[in-house]
C-alpha cells in the first residue's frame, strides 16, 4: 500500500475540469437560482417590489441545515448590485438550543442601499442572534420593511426541525473578477 505524503498537493488521479465542464457547472448553477427568485416571487407576489427597489441582494437557493443540540447550517449563493452578478457568497451558520432534525431552505437577503451591500461585500459580514428572517407566505412582504439596512426572507424546501435555538449567520463574499 501507497500511502501519499502529508500536505501533498498534486494527484496524478485527479484531473482538472474541462472548460465545457465548467460551462455546464455554470449552467446548473443559474438555473438554481432563476429558480430561486421564480419560488420568491411566485410564493408572495408583494416581492417583486423588494427586486425592483432595493439596491441589491444575495440569494442561497439552498441552505441545508442540521442539528442535535448543536446545529449548523451551510449554502452558497450569488450576489447581485442593480441586477447585475457581482459575486460569490456563502453562509454557515453555528446554533445551540434544543434542536433536533434537519431542513432545507432557500434565503435572500435584501440590500436597501449602497452602504448595506458594501457591508455585505465587506467580506466580514455578520447576523446576530437578533436578526431574524422572514418565513415567506403569500402576503407577509407587502408589510415586511428593512432593519438596518437588510430584510431577510426565508423559504422551507423540505424536511423537519424542532428547534429553540440561538445563534448567528456569517457570510464570505468573493467578488467576480
Amino acid at each position: 500500500m501507497v500511502a501519499a505524503p502529508a500536505g501533498a498537493g498534486w494527484n496524478p488521479l485527479k484531473k482538472d475540469k474541462t472548460e465545457e465542464q465548467k460551462a455546464e457547472e455554470q449552467k446548473a448553477e443559474d438555473a438554481e437560482i432563476a429558480e430561486a427568485i421564480a419560488a420568491f416571487k411566485a410564493e408572495d407576489p408583494d416581492m417583486k417590489v423588494f427586486f425592483d427597489e432595493a439596491y441589491g441582494y444575495a440569494i442561497f437557493p439552498s441552505v441545508a441545515k442540521g442539528a442535535v443540540g448543536i446545529g449548523g447550517a451551510y449554502g452558497s449563493g450569488k450576489v447581485y448590485e442593480k441586477g447585475r452578478e457581482i459575486g460569490d457568497t456563502k453562509l454557515s451558520q453555528v446554533t445551540i438550543g434544543f434542536q433536533l432534525g434537519g431542513q432545507a431552505y432557500r434565503e435572500i437577503i435584501f440590500f436597501e442601499d449602497k452602504a448595506a451591500l458594501d457591508d455585505f461585500t465587506s467580506g466580514n459580514f455578520e447576523f446576530s442572534a437578533q436578526a431574524s428572517a422572514v418565513a415567506l407566505t403569500s402576503g407577509v412582504a407587502k408589510d415586511a420593511d428593512y432593519s438596518d439596512g437588510v430584510a431577510i426572507f426565508t423559504i422551507e424546501k423540505g424536511g423537519l426541525m424542532y428547534e429553540a435555538s440561538i445563534g448567528g449567520q456569517k457570510f464570505s463574499f468573493d467578488r467576480n473578477k
